[in-house]
């Protein structure tokens, strides 16, 4: 994998996707030398102008993969990979800029698959867009999702069979989402034996292989207090601590159900005190997620594990309300561009 590409897809057009990909280039040339940038021409050279000189890199076209060896040293090179006319309105949710990212991503993960390059790190998408751009894209809420289909039918098999989950993480909190995009009173329901199961065995090779050893799972409960004994629900008794029994029954090391407002507190790494454990499974998206934002979005990576590829992203959305502002931050980007190289080697 070390002599292969990094792919960065553009994300949403009309989002910071863009700049935050001209802003990594030029503020860490020697961490982005190997990446090349799935996405529209027309669009990166706007991006590029928002970035202030002399950081500001050229954007270099070209037709094939295969020649980003030749792109020149402190230049974008960018392949293009859908249909924009013309560079979209900034901060406006467009059916265009929902099917041009989803082109992209598309083209990346068959390349990844293909083994023609050695991953992936996702600008951020809108998901209104994704959804106004009708068609296939429409089925797909996020990344995950789409991600998992290409996996699926790169693989012959069902969606079913190719399980995924979210892993948000930093240097100091690492969390792994039972459910990931759906309403809060899904994601409830999605809280199953088997579900709770499934994201123990994921996490414990996905997070044990970055290791070199077992994790240390820690798993929030799903009620207050991890429902007090069944005094404010029974979920925790009747369906987390049998899956986490049967995890314990399978060699894998974990403990729970913990009250969820403190076992992120009790898993955080800082340098002046270890966490208890590697990782915490939160039961549904806000519950895991925020504590890690909380830290600092600007460190924080999305990973998806379960997939026969590897994924990361930044820890932020399109930001559309400062989109083409020149503010945006790329050290998220480059959090995600770093994660990826680790886990590709």
């Amino acid at each position: 994998m070390h002599n292969k590409p990094l792919l960065i897809t553009m994300g949403d057009a009309a989002g910071i996707g863009p700049e935050i990909i001209a802003k990594a280039f030029g503020e860490s040339p020697i961490e982005m030398a190997g990446c090349v940038v799935v996405g529209d021409v027309a669009t990166l050279r706007r991006a590029a102008a928002l970035v202030a000189s002399p950081l500001a890199l050229p954007v270099a076209e070209f037709a094939e993969l295969a020649d980003a060896a030749s792109v020149p040293p402190h230049c974008i090179g960018v392949l293009q990979k859908c249909e924009l006319d013309t560079p979209l309105p900034f901060g406006q949710v467009s059916a265009l800029a929902g099917k041009a990212a989803a082109d992209c991503i598309v083209w990346a993960a068959r390349a990844v698959l293909a083994g023609e390059a050695a991953g992936m790190v996702t600008a951020p998408i809108h998901k209104e867009a994704l959804a106004a751009a009708g068609g296939w894209v429409a089925n797909f809420p996020g990344h995950t999702e789409l991600l998992q289909a290409e996996a699926a039918a790169f693989m012959g098999k069902p969606v079913r069979e190719v399980p995924v989950r979210m892993m948000l993480a930093n240097d100091e909190l690492k969390t792994v989402l039972v459910s990931i995009h759906m309403s809060l009173r899904r994601a409830i329901e999605a809280v199953t034996f088997d579900n709770v199961l499934q994201t123990l065995r994921i996490t414990h090779r996905a997070v044990g292989a970055s290791l070199g050893r077992a994790p240390r799972i820690a798993v929030a409960g799903l009620n207050p207090h991890a429902g007090e004994g069944g005094l404010f629900g029974d979920e925790e008794q009747a369906i987390i601590a049998p899956a986490i029994a049967a995890a314990r029954a399978e060699g894998l090391e974990v403990s729970g159900p913990f009250a969820p407002d403190t076992v992120f507190m009790r898993a955080r790494h800082t340098p002046d005190k270890p966490g208890e454990f590697d990782v915490v499974v939160a039961m549904y998206h806000d519950q895991g997620l925020i504590p890690v934002k909380y830290l600092g979005v600007e460190q924080g990576v999305n990973v998806t594990l379960g997939l026969p590829l590897v994924r990361t992203s930044p820890d932020h959305g399109t930001a559309f309300d400062i989109a083409g502002t020149g503010r945006a931050d790329a050290a998220s980007l480059l959090a995600a561009v770093r994660m990826a190289r680790q886990l590709a080697t």
